[in-house]
């Protein structure tokens, strides 16, 4: 079995060292590029960009490596600290138009998804989580560029059925869709603009999950009729659906999995608390957001200033680190 070691700094020289059982000491910055590679990758870019490129210089050139931000997570849990919309572009720059993957959690805005498409049209894969200032012009125009999408999520983004009507004519290799809402019980109008959307673009879907959705049976009727290829369907909180008789065993004759509108929300990854519109504890947030999320594009760029940020610069905002390391 391996010895275990401990992380120190070693006090004359601040690279990062290890403690071995036999007390010697073997310094991290001599490690083979691709093991530190290896390392690094399982951090955030955030955490790589604030944190391990200004370790020591030799930890530098692999964080600015281009296939290190081949994927890149801003899923960012604390205080607003940092600039998130200009550290993002940072680190799409980084990539090189090599991206393929990209998270983005809350700050997302229209003129940074297109910033994303415009640098990296082979993307695959992205999520976006709860940026509110999203819009259905923003959407549609930086969907347009990523044909070779073929997953991506939308949780808690009020994007019309007409923007999914978009998505499915331009990225024809979509297999994987998350549109997530939060779940609302009765009374509620049935809302079946998003699945028939789905149903009329979205052909070769095999995932699809539509958390909290306002579908009735017409509309999930309409997704199994024009999407032969499913294998997953989540469809919990989608309290409009009746699944029972016929359509429940349509259902689950076709596709392996099927969440239930009221199977355990135990594995969602977002808060799942159901919003009871006639409950007087909702009455000051009806649609269970809060004063900051329910905010204008005008007043939400005043909340998280984002007037530094610049298009495709070639200043690299960390350079300064190299000077000050030995």
């Amino acid at each position: 079995m391996a010895s275990s070691s401990l992380w120190l700094l070693s006090s004359d020289s601040g690279l990062p060292s290890a403690m071995e059982e036999d007390g010697e000491y073997r310094n991290w910055a001599e490690l083979p590029p691709e093991l530190t590679s290896s390392i690094l990758h399982r951090l955030g870019a955030i955490e790589m960009l604030e944190n391990a490129q200004k370790v020591c210089r030799s930890w530098r050139r692999v964080c600015k490596d281009p296939s290190m931000w081949r994927k890149i997570d801003m899923h960012y849990l604390g205080a607003m600290y940092y600039d998130l919309e200009i550290m993002c572009r940072h680190a799409i720059d980084r990539s090189q138009g090599g991206l393929v993957e990209i998270d983005v959690w809350e700050f997302g805005t229209d003129e940074l998804l297109n910033y994303i498409a415009d640098s990296s049209s082979n993307l695959r894969k992205l999520k976006l989580a709860m940026c509110y200032p999203l819009t259905d012009e923003g959407f549609t125009e930086a969907v347009v560029k990523l044909p070779l999408l073929e997953d991506l999520e939308l949780s808690y983004c009020s994007l019309s059925g007409e923007s999914l009507k978009v998505l499915g004519k331009s990225c024809p290799n979509l297999k994987t869709l998350k549109v997530n809402s939060k779940g609302c019980r009765q009374p509620q109008n049935e809302t079946n603009d998003n699945a028939l959307a789905i149903a009329e673009t979205m052909p070769r879907l095999c995932h699809l999950q539509l958390f909290g959705n306002g579908l009735s049976d017409t509309g999930l009727n309409a997704i199994l009729d024009n999407c032969p290829n499913l294998e997953h369907l989540d469809l919990r909180q989608c309290f409009n659906v009746k699944l029972v008789g016929d359509l429940e065993k349509r259902c689950f004759e076709r596709i392996k999995v099927v969440r239930r509108p009221h199977d355990s929300t135990h594995d969602y990854p977002y808060d799942a608390t159901v919003i009871d519109i006639g409950s007087s504890e909702d009455d000051d947030y009806p649609y269970g957001f809060s004063d900051i999320d329910l905010m204008s594009d005008d007043d939400y760029d005043d909340y998280y200033d984002i007037s530094g940020a610049s298009e495709r610069s070639d200043f690299d905002q960390f350079d300064y680190y190299d000077d000050l390391l030995f």
